[in-house]
């Protein structure tokens, strides 16, 4: 496949392969189910990322399947790659320790956890298969892991995060706020959220970013159409994360049920209490959000619960998180840009 070159050809390249193999790769898929998905790709034509309508073969599709599962995102890079030794059986030890000292631990957080050790680490689907053989494929509660879509509940916490977006108050200048936000469907907490003037790529990374250094990593992130959640740069911070990115049927927006319920709340319990105040400036609407949501939301018990969103978060104890290396180049930004003549370049508005 022709088109762009260098480093950031590359990963657009990359991120053209992940696009196409995301729902085939979801483990949760039969044998026919993922064979019906691929079918149906390798039927039609699409836009490759130089612009133009590409066909990929079945047998190429079932590579980069493959590829993905063994490697993550960064096997679906087309550059020289040395191969993968086998599998040293002291890795395989650590993880199957990691993994029956908390069940519930995914095999991506196991994977987080031996990366943050700084020793050998085996590739996040060479772990899946080597736990399922185990039989450590299951949580504390004796289920194995299943879909994520279309569940009324995550069984654990990080299993699914839903994000979106709440218009709120107007600020100084006239500018209208605008929450991004994200929830653990398990828990109910906020894992992740930031007030901004728009909602965009940067707003949303401002929002989830933190929230990845701070609660961990989701296994799924379930988000609706909108251009933000849609956009390159999530899809890319995704799959090098390892996280599956869903995006709700404009049809079924009871998925979002948890999220949508949340902003009621933040309308009837903090925003009201706005009303009588002149408009105010971003820094002062996160301080008092931030001030309402740890006093207040994640420390009262939830109807439905019967615990609190921290308490039921913070029950397995403290979260895997990623590494510092790892969220730096998950949200890495890159852009071809021309020079100007004054030696400056633009990226989203900033020279």
């Amino acid at each position: 496949m022709g088109g762009p070159v260098g480093e950031e050809g590359r990963r657009e390249v990359g991120l053209f392969r992940y696009a196409l193999i995301r729902d085939a790769a979801d483990a949760a898929l039969s044998r026919a189910e993922r064979g019906r998905l691929v079918r149906a790709l390798a039927e039609v034509e699409h836009v490759g990322p130089d612009g133009r309508l590409v066909r990929v073969s079945r047998t190429t599709l079932d590579d980069w399947i493959r590829a993905y599962r063994a490697g993550g995102f960064e096997a679906l890079v087309p550059r020289p790659r040395v191969l993968a030794p086998r599998t040293a059986a002291e890795v395989l030890e650590l993880a199957f320790a990691l993994k029956r000292e908390r069940p519930d631990r995914t095999a991506a957080q196991v994977r987080q956890i031996m990366l943050a050790e700084g020793g050998p680490v085996a590739g996040l689907r060479t772990l899946q298969t080597h736990l399922a053989r185990a039989g450590l494929n299951v949580r504390a509660d004796g289920r194995s892991p299943g879909k994520v879509y279309g569940r009324f509940e995550a069984s654990v916490r990080n299993e699914l995060w839903t994000g979106d977006g709440l218009h709120g108050p107007k600020l100084h200048g006239g500018r209208r706020a605008v929450l991004m936000a994200f929830i653990d469907d398990h828990s109910r907490l906020l894992v992740g959220w930031r007030w901004g003037v728009g909602e965009d790529a940067i707003r949303l990374e401002a929002a989830l970013r933190p929230g990845l250094m701070a609660r961990g990593v989701p296994e799924a992130i379930l988000v609706d159409r909108g251009s933000a959640f849609v956009s390159s740069p999530l899809l890319r911070a995704c799959a090098v994360l390892g996280v599956k990115l869903i995006h709700a049927s404009p049809r079924a927006a009871t998925t979002k049920g948890k999220i949508e319920r949340f902003f009621r709340t933040v309308r009837d319990q903090f925003l009201v209490e706005l009303d009588g105040r002149d408009q105010i400036d971003l820094p002062q609407l996160n301080r008092l959000f931030c001030a309402w949501l740890e006093v207040v939301y994640h420390r009262r018990v939830h109807s439905e619960t019967k615990q609190t969103p921290l308490e039921r978060f913070e029950a397995a104890g403290a979260p895997a998180l990623p590494t510092p290396a790892l969220l730096r180049e998950a949200f890495l930004w890159s852009e071809e840009r021309t020079v100007t003549k004054t030696a400056t370049v633009s990226l989203h508005g900033n020279s």
